[in-house]
């Protein structure tokens, strides 16, 4: 298996304020990182987050990659520097059709200013999707109610689901690309990281539902159903993501191909609480399901409770509605499938990257609170 040997790597992370382009700016640095030394340039639509490791970084970009002429103006100088692309960007619309031309017309503005000089040196981009690949626009309010799910564990080699979605279109940018450099398909679980500016945090989600309660002494409801709460999941650590893109991004019988990522063990929700309950110092409640809890709703007003723990305990200032996704999360935690992805591919090509879930829950929470996103206990 050969892999790339170059001093000369210079890697563009598209969303780099989102919790695996943390991850990745973190890896690239590590002094035995595949493919290295690298140069590290970022990118985000807003200045960095105070509690963001700039040191990580050796140029931040800032513009609105929907924008063609910006993103020209700002990538255009940088065409004959960057060998590697990691596109970890999302914007979410309405409806999966919105999604689609938002993060097509970003992946495209953003890949023809690098493309479209003389002397362009990009080789490989690694693209991040998820396992919305093998379920489908799954919060389309429309389309939801009419997907069925494939099979789990998921696989690779399953086809499309006959319904538009986001990811196959980025799949099907990247592969019109493919005469001018080459590509890697990354297809996460629900992710697990730090940052306050990612869509779809879900352990921050928790933290914040949790943190609440233990701050008011309300109870802490499990807010899924009784399936979930009792059969397996995966999650993605992104450490293991940004592992797999680097090396994806330098080994070649890697490239051109999608592989699943996942932490490559499973747990249950009943499992996960256990240890959310231990983390935040709340009283463990045995799922029943006579009571029924809708998270969305207990959460709406509570973002004045989130404002009082931020000023009272000097966090980093966050507006509970910003780093939260109460809708997103009580959607997936009512599946009626277990909601798992094979590793065999990933490990038959050569990657073996793995984590603990449980343990990684810990480590991430414990990060948040070093970075001041969230209270340590038992202040709260």
């Amino acid at each position: 298996m050969a892999e790339e040997n170059s001093n000369e790597s210079v890697a563009l992370i598209v969303g780099v304020t989102g919790m695996v382009g943390v991850a990745l700016a973190e890896a690239l640095k590590k002094p035995a990182v595949l493919g290295g030394p690298w140069k590290v340039y970022g990118v985000a639509r807003r200045p960095l987050p105070t509690w963001f490791p700039s040191s990580l970084l050796d140029n931040f970009l800032t513009f609105d990659a929907l924008n063609t002429q910006e993103t020209h103006q700002k990538l255009s100088p940088f065409s004959s520097e960057i060998t590697h692309v990691f596109w970890v960007a999302l914007q979410i619309g309405e409806n999966e059709g919105i999604n689609i031309n938002l993060n097509s017309t970003m992946l495209k503005n953003v890949l023809n200013s690098l493309r479209n000089c003389s002397n362009s040196k990009l080789k490989h981009v690694t693209l991040q999707t998820g396992t919305k690949q093998y379920m489908g626009p799954i919060f389309d309010p429309i389309l939801s109610d009419k997907l069925i799910p494939h099979e789990p564990p998921f696989r690779e080699d399953y086809p499309r689901i006959p319904f538009p979605n986001f990811y196959y279109a980025l799949e099907d940018i990247l592969s019109s690309y493919a005469h001018s450099f080459t590509y890697s398909i990354h297809r996460s679980s629900v992710i697990i990281g730090v940052s306050t500016r990612s869509l779809y945090n879900s352990l921050l989600s928790l933290c914040v539902y949790a943190s609440i309660c233990k701050y008011k002494g309300w109870e802490f409801r499990f807010p899924g159903n009784k399936y979930s709460w009792e059969h397996f999941w995966d999650f993605s650590d992104s450490r293991v993501l940004a592992d797999q893109q680097i090396w994806a991004s330098v080994t070649d019988k890697a490239k051109n191909q999608a592989f699943n990522c996942t932490n490559g063990d499973v747990f249950s929700w009943k499992s996960m609480w256990k240890l959310l309950c231990e983390i935040f110092e709340l009283e463990f409640l045995p799922f029943d399901e006579k009571v029924r809890f809708d998270l969305v709703e207990f959460m709406k007003d509570k973002g004045g409770i989130w404002d009082e723990i931020v000023e009272k305990y000097g966090l980093f200032k966050t507006k509970m509605e910003e780093v939260t996704c109460f809708e997103a999360l009580q959607l997936i935690l009512h599946f009626e499938f277990e909601h798992v992805c094979s590793m065999n591919k990933s490990k038959e090509f050569g990657f073996f990257g793995f984590a603990n879930t449980l343990e990684s829950i810990k480590f991430w929470v414990e990060k948040m609170r070093q970075m001041n996103i969230l209270s340590r206990l038992p202040d709260i």
